[in-house]
């Protein structure tokens, strides 16, 4: 009998985070080509294969397109690094010369993981990416919203928003630069102004600000 059978070779290997499994798992990325086979002897070659992502648990073949999906430790780092971003800007935006903003932003950066977060450092690092101007700090959580947006369900980017609300609002209402950047992380996390605006406003009536 005639068939094809493909030969795998791997090219290289890491770790992703397998959908067969449901987890973070080691893989190899594998190229493979394609020979005709009779009675199970490869006679004729047919080609390249596409590559493939092969898990080293449950040893399914997967796209390649997977390996974009981030790792739930890089996921993890990246939502950590999205709230320290918007605590900073949102410091930089008026809170920072309050002591119950900048609390609110220890508290927040806090729960995502960054335990031994303070004041202090806080305001260190605001510093730091201040002394490159309003632009770079603003760049600098445009580029670490916009690359976690797409791997966010939308609770999880409201969620992202309602952390810098949250800062914003504990000296009181919206100052006009806050509620600016506030605006800026909406469109980085992908809401639609709209939808922004609602949630900021029933933010600040939760709050009584």
């Amino acid at each position: 009998m005639a068939g094809v059978r493909t030969a795998w070779r791997a090219i290289d290997d890491g770790e992703f985070f397998c959908t067969g499994c449901g987890g973070d798992r080691s893989y190899q990325l594998l190229a493979g080509r394609r020979r005709l086979t009779v009675l199970g002897v490869p006679v004729l070659p047919r080609g390249p294969a596409d590559p493939v992502v092969a898990c080293a648990s449950c040893h399914g073949h997967f796209p390649v397109v997977d390996l974009e999906q981030p790792t739930t430790t890089r996921l993890s780092a990246l939502l950590r690094d999205a709230v320290h971003t918007i605590a900073l800007a949102l410091l930089a935006g008026g809170g920072g010369d309050r002591i119950v903003a900048r609390r609110a932003a220890v508290a927040s950066v806090r729960e995502t993981g960054f335990a031994d977060c303070t004041e202090e450092r806080l305001l260190t690092l605001q510093a730091a990416l201040w002394a490159g101007g309003r632009p770079a700090l603003d760049r600098e959580a445009r580029e670490v919203l916009v690359a976690l947006a797409p791997h966010l369900a939308l609770p999880g980017r409201h969620s992202l928003l309602l952390h810098g609300a949250r800062i914003a609002l504990a000296d009181g209402a919206y100052r006009p630069s806050e509620r600016e950047i506030l605006g800026a992380i909406g469109v980085s996390l992908r809401l639609q102004p709209a939808e922004t605006d609602r949630l900021l406003t029933e933010a600040a009536a939760a709050s009584g600000a």
